[in-house]
């Protein structure tokens, strides 16, 4: 009799360990005690054994007259024991991480320093502003795969638009996706063949592509089985928690997942927190663990982790009794935030407001996404929604809806920068709102218009010296003419001859662009600048 329970034993748990390893397979779980979905997969996998147990001694009973209780006791007294060791664990756990007990704790996540907005951030002219916000991105992203024909009826684009430094620009990268499980079975051996790099200020759209070097993206979230990223890490790094992966390239265009890893501070489920991130290649899987990240990659902190860590700051920093009563000097991170290029490095920011949710801010934070260092501007003025209805009552006659801001730096004001766009979602003037006087508003058909109307109302404020963008006056004969509709705004590219730069003039703000011939003899406004590309308008034909 000893040996049949014996050998029931054992195959019960031959078949746990079997259903135990698919689930494990598909859900991917970290072996983590501060991880709840790793006492999930244990309790499963008692109640399994334990069923099996229940069937297996039934049978037993039938033949031979045992007792069901005794045969059960027998089988499943340890998983029973453990559960319940791992429930105390969960309720102990549970209820040391409550914010009654550490409020401290929870206020000190996120270190925070005041900064000096003028001197922390640098000052920003129209050919360095991002313009494009994440939709407008997937817009010309999407544009330009329909453009490869050998691309566009297998691969898609995928919807993570990562925002990096990329020498020296701010740029969106994103990698291209299998259009559906036939075309993944099809392509898979060769990988995915390309990844997008869109610029975020000349808005230009560059498809790397990886097959013509022979190599493809084979190490990705749109994998399945074995090379599918996440459960590639799960089975390097087993014990790891980890926040969503990020699509990066480094300084040589080699594309890398970012998966930063998650860790817990406080007591054994609360305090989220990063530890380092594990680089995966995406060309080849080569993965490691980085404690101290690798300087060109960007996002490792991502921006709901910082609001949280903040918004706990701002709650807790003088106890867990004044965030319920009386509330003094409790703070909170307003509803959006957005990202800014400062040096070699991504920003996340967002304004803070006190706990009574008015319309204004006390300040804003930037926190450096991959070293979470953060500083606090005490920076008085509007909150981002609304210097977004500021900017949209100017030209409230086109019933224009604006993007989230982008905070810069112009002439040394704080100030939000933002797009305006029409019902169909096409890009048809920007703003710019003074963040402590949001009154102050500027808009224009280009980015140099609305930055010199924004300088000019700054000097009749007397805020700045009205130091007006430099411009001059050029002159010669046409020698190139091409165009380009960003946006649903018509561009003319004007070339004059002897010279190497193009001339960016829009339609809207001079529609004797559209109708200039090879040759015209002409006159422009045009800023001053380096580059390629220099921002013009006022055309006047000889």
């Amino acid at each position: 009799m000893k040996s049949r329970t014996a050998k029931s034993i054992i195959i019960n748990l031959i078949i746990t360990l079997v259903i135990g390893a698919v689930y494990f397979y598909f859900k991917l779980p970290a072996i983590n005690l501060h991880n709840q979905s790793f006492y999930s997969f244990f309790f499963l996998l008692a109640l399994i054994y334990c069923v099996l147990s229940a069937v297996s001694v039934g049978l037993h009973k039938v033949t031979s007259g045992g007792e069901l209780w005794r045969g059960l006791k027998a089988h499943c007294i340890v998983p029973v024991i453990i559960c319940a060791f791992f429930v105390l664990i969960l309720i102990g756990g549970s209820i040391i991480g409550l914010p009654i007990f550490r409020a401290n704790s929870y206020a000190n996540l996120l270190e925070l320093s005041d900064g000096d907005f003028v001197e922390d951030v640098d000052e920003i002219s129209y050919n360095q502003i991002p313009m494009l916000d994440e939709d407008s991105a997937k817009r010309l992203g999407n544009r330009k795969l329909g453009e490869l024909s050998e691309y566009v009826s297998q691969f898609e684009v995928a919807e993570d638009y990562t925002q990096i430094n990329y020498k020296g620009r701010p740029v969106r990268v994103t990698p291209l996706v299998y259009g559906d499980i036939i075309k993944w079975a099809t392509n898979r051996s060769e990988g995915l063949p390309a990844y997008l790099v869109i610029d975020m200020v000349t808005q230009n759209v560059e498809v790397v592509r990886l097959d013509a070097q022979g190599v493809g993206i084979k190490y990705t979230t749109a994998e399945h089985f074995g090379r599918n990223l996440a459960r590639h890490i799960r089975f390097q790094f087993p014990t790891f928690m980890f926040d969503d992966a990020n699509f990066e390239i480094d300084e040589e265009g080699v594309p890398y997942w970012v998966s930063p890893r998650i860790i817990k501070r406080i007591g054994l489920f609360s305090g989220t927190d990063i530890k380092g991130a594990v680089l995966t290649n995406a060309l080849t899987g080569e993965s490691t663990y980085y404690e101290d990240v690798p300087e060109w990659v960007d996002r490792v902190y991502t921006a709901d982790i910082i609001i949280q860590q903040y918004d706990f700051h701002g709650k807790y920093q003088s106890g867990w009794l004044n965030s319920i009563f009386g509330q003094k000097n409790v703070t909170q991170t307003t509803a959006g935030y957005n990202y800014i290029v400062n040096g070699d490095d991504v920003y996340m920011y967002t304004g803070i407001t006190s706990v009574m949710s008015d319309e204004s801010n006390i300040g804003f934070i930037l926190t450096n996404q991959r070293t979470k260092e953060t500083k606090f501007y005490p920076v008085a003025g509007a909150e981002e929604y609304s210097a977004r209805a500021s900017a949209e009552g100017v030209v409230q006659q086109y019933e224009y809806r604006s993007t989230f801001p982008l905070l810069l730096n112009i002439s040394g004001q704080p100030t939000y920068f933002m797009a305006l766009k029409d019902d169909a979602q096409l890009v048809k003037m920007y703003a710019m709102v003074n963040v402590q006087q949001y009154q102050i508003v500027a808009t224009g058909t280009t980015v140099a218009e609305c930055e010199a109307n924004y300088i000019r109302l700054l000097g009749n404020a007397d805020l700045v010296e009205e130091q007006l963008p430099t411009t001059s006056t050029v002159s010669g004969r046409v020698g190139e003419l091409r165009s380009a509709v960003i946006d649903g705004n018509t561009h003319i590219y004007i070339r004059l001859e002897g010279q190497s730069v193009y001339y960016v003039v829009s339609v809207a703000d001079a529609p004797i662009a559209a109708i200039l011939n090879l040759g015209d003899a002409i006159t422009l406004s045009a800023a001053e600048g380096e580059g390629e590309l220099i921002s013009a308008w006022d055309v006047k034909i000889k």
